[in-house]
């Protein structure tokens, strides 16, 4: 018998979990119509209040990816490097800054990204700045991952289901599990991620998502509660590698880092700040690039960087050498040639 939306809050108001396939129907029926903002609402507070299970969680994954535009890259390995955002530090764009990073260490990257919702500079804020022109068209998409190494998929052109929700999750003004769903929702469905998340409890839940998706990963976290590893006190990480090399095995491993044993200095929380513009935030972006950042800026890009490094080979390279390719990329001046040849295709 097919539940009907009445049923399935009922379920969720007696503490019972919703399974992945029924919370798949349950987005696809949103994208439809299906049910009353009133219904929706109360969905999201339900699913709020208790806590999102792993299941819930994909199971909104699978029907975004199947109610939006997919993402076909012609390349067998490639990253995503991404945060869950919602810190509220206002920090400068480390992630999409590392992601040229490691696109200019010769690997292959495909950067999911929106418009910032907490800082002043999202990640398409950043690369629209520079006069990229986003776009859905799979032939340029292929052009700038195979030309430049990596490509950007704004959020907005794939994941259609979002609009039906803005609304309501405007008028919510709480964190609902569409607030997860940013990093697994790439429309490219990379087999690599690093994920940077605000506290423990998210690390914990996107551990989980990983081990099902069965793609290699890491997740990072540093302790005072940034979303990326930030260089301001310990940070812990989470490694896990399910694909094998030729006679290897998957690997992972758990653990707390301080800066000192990369070799970094301690970073003041004022050192990783985006600026009171996107033109302030485009303009540290740069400066990372072209190797005249702050020494803190820098490191704390090559610390991301390094990890997402990492996870692409699989764990089979030292952090210590993961650290050395990626400070070659801007050293060499090979990030900034990346970028540079990535705004060429892209404008």
């Amino acid at each position: 018998m097919e539940q009907t939306m009445k049923d399935y809050l009922f379920r969720l108001l007696n503490h019972e979990e919703l399974s992945r396939e029924e919370m798949k129907s349950i987005l696809i029926g949103i994208t439809h119509s299906e049910y009353p903002n009133e219904q929706i609402t109360a969905l999201l507070t339900c699913l709020q209040m208790r806590g999102v299970t792993v299941d819930e969680l994909l199971g909104f994954r699978d029907g975004i990816l199947e109610t939006g535009v997919p993402a076909i890259l012609q390349a067998d390995r490639y990253i995503d490097v991404v945060g869950t955002g919602g810190d509220r530090k206002n920090t400068f764009n480390i992630s999409t800054t590392a992601c040229f990073v490691i696109a200019g260490a010769g690997y292959k990257v495909a950067k999911h990204g929106n418009y910032a919702a907490t800082s002043v500079s999202g990640a398409s804020n950043v690369i629209q700045h520079h006069g990229i022109k986003f776009t859905d068209d799979i032939d340029r998409l292929n052009r700038s991952l195979n030309e430049a190494g990596i490509v950007y998929l704004h959020a907005q052109l794939f994941a259609k289901a979002m609009k039906f929700v803005g609304p309501i999750r405007k008028a919510l003004q709480f964190p609902t599990i569409f607030n997860l769903l940013g990093p697994i929702v790439n429309p490219s469905q990379p087999k690599c991620q690093l994920l940077g998340v605000a506290n423990l409890d998210q690390m914990r839940l996107y551990n989980s998502v990983y081990q099902k998706l069965g793609i290699d990963y890491g997740i990072v976290n540093s302790i005072d509660g940034y979303d990326e590893i930030s260089l301001t006190g310990d940070f812990k990480v989470t490694l896990g590698t399910q694909t094998t090399v030729p006679g290897g095995s998957p690997s992972g491993y758990e653990r707390i880092f301080r800066p000192q044993d990369l070799g970094f200095d301690i970073a003041k929380p004022e050192e990783l700040v985006g600026g009171a513009t996107e033109e302030e935030a485009a303009q540290i972006f740069d400066s990372v690039l072209e190797n005249r950042a702050l020494p803190a800026q820098k490191n704390i890009v090559l610390a991301n960087a390094a990890f997402g490094i990492q996870v692409l080979e699989r764990g089979q390279k030292s952090i210590e050498e993961c650290i050395e390719i990626a400070r070659e990329s801007i050293d060499s001046g090979a990030a900034l040639r990346t970028f540079k040849k990535f705004v060429e295709l892209n404008s």
